[in-house]
Parts: structure tokens; sequence; C-alpha cells
């Protein structure tokens, strides 16, 4: 008897909320980071590698002063709220206190940190840093509807905000703002998204409470702060590539590895953290202090899903990045592609992660998480100052970069227990993808200087043609499968041709 069947299942509208949350998240994020790919992209190009590393270095800044800002609330709030959606007033007062402290010091921080830097860099810092206190109330507003499952809402207000943003930077660009320009707009489209995010909110119902209610921000703050502690580190941790070469090598190095970080944190993005954000609220509910199989069991498929996806995905960046970079980019950003081929080990690695990292969150196990996140920085820090001093090429904070995360799942994977949870069909999942991965890439390499959709399409081909014949999959992943396809918009279409022995109770 499986996972599943031993466990306290899915209902059948949880099944179809949860897969029209996924679908909503995909297709939103598809379009949303799809734009801000392709902005990102335009953008290298016209500021040049020299303004797009500052902008990169600034960029590294932000996210992991916005990490302190936040201070990991937003999870916790949306786990709490998604139990009791009648304390979500509670926690919305409680977040508006503790993080306008928080985003002071960070701001004072983030430009303390600056001074070490160029006069050019640090004016641009002082500029962005005034984003925290913004996106603050947006982000409230955005934790709150997730919490209540309002993905489509959330959705089409963070398409719009991404393609606002856009259109006034272009149009400062244009009149010669140059990097001002960028900022600027930030801030604007900025403080639009959060009167929008925090008035859907309003018109919901969902009002602050007030006084402050202590017994409610108090375990909040506590179980927080851990979380808070290791979003910090990891950001740190993904941004500290950045913030070394800008100080150690140039600006101009560090855009090369700017341009391809843009790709890596797109796919991460897309690949990743859209399924996982669309996910938590149901997991949060049905983990049941862990005595129900199915968190368990749907964490490992999950992890099996970012493996299936994670092994092509590499392959084919790493052998055809110069196709995708020079193209893109220009003869300009030609060294990013070198770096971009050892870049993306350290994206799979991540998703892989990330679903652990996930699961633990959900236990509560903050503090283990901390002390994973704070040995890989360590770890980190140490391999980037050295391989950039002794290699002078941004590729050794690369290579940095793909030990630590590789320390970090090997705890992850020691760390995590779960009823339901069997790593051991992971890993046999992953070893029957060996012989797989090997004939994909030969392909991709004797077809890569063709145009790069036949590579694409010949070495993926042969992939999934692997993954059917190599039964990659077991049974119970593909009756998986056939009761989230079920609970899809136009699934009567595809069951009519797609016939399994599964009894559709979801």
């Amino acid at each position: 008897m499986t996972a599943l069947s031993e466990a306290k299942t899915i209902t059948g509208s949880d099944a179809r909320r949860a897969a029209r949350n996924i679908s909503v998240l995909m297709l939103a994020s598809v379009v949303s980071k799809g734009a801000l790919y392709i902005w990102q992209i335009t953008l290298s190009v016209l500021l040049g590698p020299t303004e797009y590393g500052i902008y990169g270095t600034i960029g590294g800044m932000m996210v992991t002063a916005a990490s302190v800002a936040s201070f990991g609330l937003g999870l916790i709030v949306i786990r709490d709220v998604a139990r009791e959606p009648e304390k979500a007033g509670k926690y919305w007062t409680a977040m508006i206190f503790t993080q306008t402290i928080l985003a002071l010091f960070a701001y004072v921080g983030m430009n303390g940190f600056a001074i070490g830097y160029s006069e050019t860099l640090r004016a641009f810092a002082a500029l962005a840093g005034i984003n925290l206190f913004i996106d603050l109330f947006g982000n409230m507003g955005y934790d709150l509807l997730l919490a209540q499952e309002r993905m489509a809402a959330t959705s089409l207000v963070e398409i719009a905000h991404i393609f606002l943003r856009i259109g006034l930077a272009l149009l400062a660009l244009s009149a010669g703002w140059g990097l001002l320009g960028v900022y600027v707009a930030a801030v604007i489209s900025g403080i639009l998204r959060s009167l929008v995010l925090v008035a859907l909110n309003l018109r919901a119902g969902v009002r602050p409470q007030f006084p402050f209610d202590r017994t409610v921000a108090k375990p909040l703050i506590i179980n927080s702060a851990p979380l808070a502690l290791s979003a910090f580190l990891t950001l740190a941790y993904n941004h500290s590539d950045k913030l070394l070469t800008s100080g150690i090598l140039s600006e101009t190095i560090t855009g090369y590895l700017t341009a391809a970080f843009v790709i890596n944190f797109g796919l991460i993005e897309l690949i990743s953290v859209s399924v996982l954000v669309a996910a938590y609220p149901l997991l949060s509910r049905y983990y049941d202090e862990g005595r129900n199989p199915f968190f368990g069991f749907m964490i490992e498929k999950l992890a099996l899903y970012t493996v299936l996806v994670g092994v092509p995905m590499a392959l084919s960046i790493s052998i055809l990045a110069d196709k995708i970079i020079v193209p893109l980019l220009g003869e300009a950003y030609e060294p990013s592609a070198g770096i971009l081929r050892l870049l993306i080990w350290y994206t799979a690695i991540t998703i892989f992660g990330n679903v652990i990292n996930q699961g633990m969150l959900i236990q509560n196990r903050q503090r283990r998480l901390l002390l994973i996140r704070a040995a890989s920085l360590g770890l980190n820090i140490i391999l980037t100052a050295v391989l950039l001093f002794n290699w002078g090429d941004p590729r050794g904070a690369v290579a940095a970069s793909i030990v630590g995360e590789a320390l970090v799942v090997v705890l992850l994977l020691l760390s995590f227990r779960a009823l339901g949870w069997q790593p051991g069909r992971i890993a046999s999942s992953a070893l029957r993808l060996i012989p797989i991965a090997v004939p994909t890439a030969l392909i991709m390499l004797a077809l890569r200087e063709q145009f790069i959709a036949l590579p694409l399409l010949g070495g993926l081909g042969v992939y999934a043609g692997g993954v059917l014949l190599l039964r990659v999959l077991h049974s119970e992943d593909w009756d998986l499968f056939y009761r989230l396809a079920s609970t899809l918009p136009g699934a009567g279409m595809l069951l009519r041709y797609w016939k399994r022995d599964v009894e559709l109770s979801w």
C-alpha cells in the first residue's frame, strides 16, 4: 500500500484548488518572469557591462537587506493564516510594527556596507534602498492574499507591476536618465503595487486589528527569527559572488556574472519558486503535526519533479551556453557564457534543495535551517575569496557556490524526516537517469553547431524517450500525475486518450 493510500489524503476540492493555484502561478510566472527576463537582457545591453555590474551589485545588496526588513515573517504568516484565517488582521498589525522598524535598520546597514564601493554605486544604493520601505506594505498584502489562496489576484497584480516598471524605466532611459531612471521607475511602480495589494485585502474584509497583540506577535517573531537569519544567510550566500567580485576584481566583470545570474535566477523562479509557493498553504494544512503521511509523500514527489526537470535543464544550458548568451546579449557579454556553463549546475542543485527546505519550514525547523545556511555561507565566502584571488576569474565564485550548495543539500537530506518520505525512491529514479543523461548530452554535443532548436529538440527527445523506456517514474507517480491532470481546466479532452485504472475521487 502506498503512502498516499495510507494517508489522510487530499480532498477533491483541495486537489482542484491546488492544481488551479499551481496553474495560475505557473502561467503568471511565465508571463511576468518572461517579461522581466527580456527586460533584464535588454537592460544589460542598454547599460553595458560596467553599469550593469553596478546594477547587479546593488541588486545583491537590496535583496539581502530586504531579508532583514521582511524578517521571514511572510512565510510564517502564510502558514499560520492558512490554518487560522480569522487571525489575519492581528498578524497584519504585528507585521506593520515589526517590519517598519526592521526596514530602517536594513536601510542603514545597506548604505553602511556600500561605503567600501565607488561613489557612483553608493549614491545609487541610497536611492534604491527607498524601496525597502515601499515594498514592505506591498509584500504584507501579497502574503496575506496568498494565505487566502487568492493566487489569481496576486498574479495579476505582479504582472501589471512588472510591465509598469519596465514601461516607466524604458521611458526614463529614452529620456537619457540612465541608471537613475531605472531606480526612479522602481520607486513609482512599487508605490502603486503596494496600494493595490493593500486595497485588495481591505476589500476582502481583512484589516489590521489594533491594539498590537503581543500574544500573536511574540511567537511570530520567535518562529521567524531563525528563518530570517537563514534567509539573510541564504541571500548573502547567493549574492556574495557579485559583491566580492565587484570588490576584488571589477564592476565590469561583475556585469558578466550578473548576466549569467539573471538566467539562473529566472529558472529557479519559474521551475521551483512558483510551484512551491502554490503548494505551501496546502502542505501546511495537511502536515497535521507530522501525523499525516501525505505530507512526506508530496515532498518526495516534488523533489522527484525537480530531479526530472533539473537534469535536462542543466545539460542543455551547459552545452549550449554560448548559443544562448551571445545572441541574447551580444558579443560584449561573451565571457558570460563560460560563467553560465558552471552556474546552471548550481541552479539544478538549488531547485532540489528548495523542496526539502520548504518541508522543514512547514515542520517549524527553522533553527536547523539556520545552522545549515550558516555553515554553507562560511564555506562559500572563504572559497569565493580564495578562488577569486588565485584565479582572477569570476568562475571561481561560481565553483565556490556549487560546493556550498551541494553541502546544503547533503545536510538537508540528513536532517529531513517525515512520514511518507522515502528518499530511496528518489535515489532509485536518479540512478536510472544516468544512462539517459549520457546519450542526451552526446546528441546535444553532436548537434551544437546547428541552429539551437535542433540540439535542444534532439537531446530532449532522447531524454523523454529514455524516461519512458527505463521506467524512471513508478506506477504511483503516474497515478498522481493522472489525478492532478484530471483536476486541470480542459482535462476532459486529455482523459479521453489517457486512461489509467485510477479512481478519480479527486
